[in-house]
């Protein structure tokens, strides 16, 4: 149990955990910003009214089911690439300059695996001039 409390306390999940939740109402507001004011703007470019299916096409005319929504999917990409570049802007950038503020490089990898091997080279080179 002392374990699972260790891992459920560790700074990256907290970390996470407000991430995804701050990630989760943003996105909500994102959605309703798309959906109240640029879908409204996409409808009228179709030429229809309030009512409108909004900018898109029939397979069939006469039948509504076939209506492909164009306005839908052009809502979709822009609630993602704005949900993305706010949480970039406001999680990503900042934590990097505190890394680097704190002289470490943020999202740092360790050593390559070019130096590893060097580095194992050298030293059993080291170990067989000592023999």
């Amino acid at each position: 149990m002392k374990g699972f409390k260790e891992f459920l306390m560790r700074g990256n999940l907290i970390e996470l955990a407000v991430a995804f939740v701050i990630g989760s109402a943003f996105a909500t507001l994102v959605e309703n910003f798309v959906g109240k004011i640029v879908t409204p703007i996409l409808n009228a470019f179709s030429g229809g009214g309030p009512a409108s299916q909004g900018l898109g096409f029939k397979l069939k005319s006469g039948q509504s089911n076939t209506f492909i929504d164009l306005s839908g999917i052009i809502n979709a990409v822009i609630v993602f690439v704005l949900t993305a570049l706010v949480v970039y802007l406001l999680f990503v950038v900042p934590y990097k300059k505190y890394q680097a503020m704190k002289g470490k490089e943020a999202f740092a990898s360790g050593p390559t695996e070019v130096d590893l091997l060097t580095e194992i080279r050298d030293q059993l080179a080291g170990g067989s001039q000592q023999k």
